[in-house]
């Protein structure tokens, strides 16, 4: 008997000034799925909570939890709607290949405006973060995946105070900008200032 799966793909970190675009998937068989019962939208999760679902997430048995990014450069080359295509892609791809399933096998459910490849059977809900827990166990994954490489980066480049804000556009980091100028982290495609 073939295994049938339902993934949830969602992204975090479209309107930082810095930092990666991150993408999150989850796969799951439908029997498994009562296991995210109580799963919120990362952006109405405290960061702990945030933490501790991705901690259940990436180490259920019944779980398949990955993440990706699309690079500053290549946001600022290709702008964030076709950053935003790519990624979503590159990471439906990324998780039929490691669930090593046939395509037709295969649901994806993506948050509103996110793309899997064509032939791919998938599904575009509109706020699925806060509707559909799958998306909901993806938009973690890809938050906490992002605030981890922040705050990396902050450890780089202290002077912009990435761990606190995380890239986005508060008082602090943009008086830093002022200051200091961007780093290679920062957004040239974005209004810094």
């Amino acid at each position: 008997m073939t295994k049938k799966w339902v993934v949830g793909i969602d992204e975090a970190g479209r309107g930082p000034l810095a930092g990666p675009l991150s993408f999150g998937a989850v796969a799951m068989r439908p029997d498994a799925l009562s296991l995210l019962e109580g799963i919120k939208d990362s952006k109405k999760l405290t960061e702990r909570a945030r933490e501790q679902w991705h901690e259940a997430l990436v180490s259920a048995a019944e779980v398949v939890a990955i993440y990706g990014e699309v690079n500053v450069l290549n946001i600022d080359a290709l702008k964030m709607g076709k950053a935003i295509a790519l990624g979503s892609r590159a990471i439906a791809k990324q998780m039929v290949r490691e669930l090593k399933a046939p395509i037709e096998d295969v649901l994806i459910l993506l948050d509103g405006g996110l793309v899997a490849p064509n032939s791919y059977r998938q599904v575009s809900i509109i706020d699925g973060d806060d509707q559909v827990p799958i998306i909901a166990a993806a938009s973690v994954i890809a938050k906490v995946r992002r605030d981890r490489v922040m705050r990396t980066l902050h450890c780089q480049y202290p002077q912009y105070h990435f761990n606190r804000h995380k890239g986005y556009g508060t008082k602090t980091h943009r008086d830093a900008i002022r200051q200091f100028g961007p780093s290679p982290e920062h957004r040239k495609s974005f209004t810094l200032l």
